[in-house]
């Protein structure tokens, strides 16, 4: 029989397994984010100790290794004064006449759903340091963000 028709398992017919990747650059965390980072340790934690079927054991130890890595390298942040747009901060303001809020967030924290925006997102880059009143540049466009109201998380 030829090699190219020999099949020694199912395992290599399995997809790979891939860490589960680590967003580049600084961990910063707000308190809340510090805690849901704790929380989400402890889950994994848990379902790891608790063993069980192997291909969610495996899954769980994976999610588990990525929770441990952001523990460790976590920078809690000071809380922002809201004098400007900063991490930890609430920001209201106005892009293409339509008015919005996000909140500016760590990146494990981030949920679009719930305008928790991460720092590194397009967006919150375009209004870093900008005060209440003032104009960012966005996506290629000179003032397109209007800076309305700023304030701590």
């Amino acid at each position: 029989m030829s090699v190219a028709f020999r099949r020694d398992g199912d395992e290599e017919h399995l997809e790979p397994k891939f860490e589960v990747p680590i967003p580049p650059g600084p961990n910063r965390v707000t308190p809340q984010g510090a805690a849901q980072i704790d929380e989400r340790l402890a889950h994994y934690e848990a379902l790891v100790a608790a063993g069980g079927e192997e291909t969610a054991l495996t899954a769980a130890k994976r999610d588990l290794r990525y929770w441990r890595q952001r523990k460790a390298g976590a920078e809690l942040m000071p809380p922002a004064d809201g004098q400007a747009v900063a991490f930890g901060t609430r920001v209201t303001f106005r892009l293409g006449g339509q008015v919005r809020t996000i909140r500016i967030v760590g990146h494990d924290e981030a949920d679009v759903s719930e305008g928790k925006i991460a720092f590194t997102a397009p967006l919150p880059r375009a209004m870093m340091d900008a005060e209440v009143g003032e104009f960012a540049d966005f996506n290629g466009k000179v003032d397109a963000i209007e800076v309305l109201e700023i304030a701590p998380l």
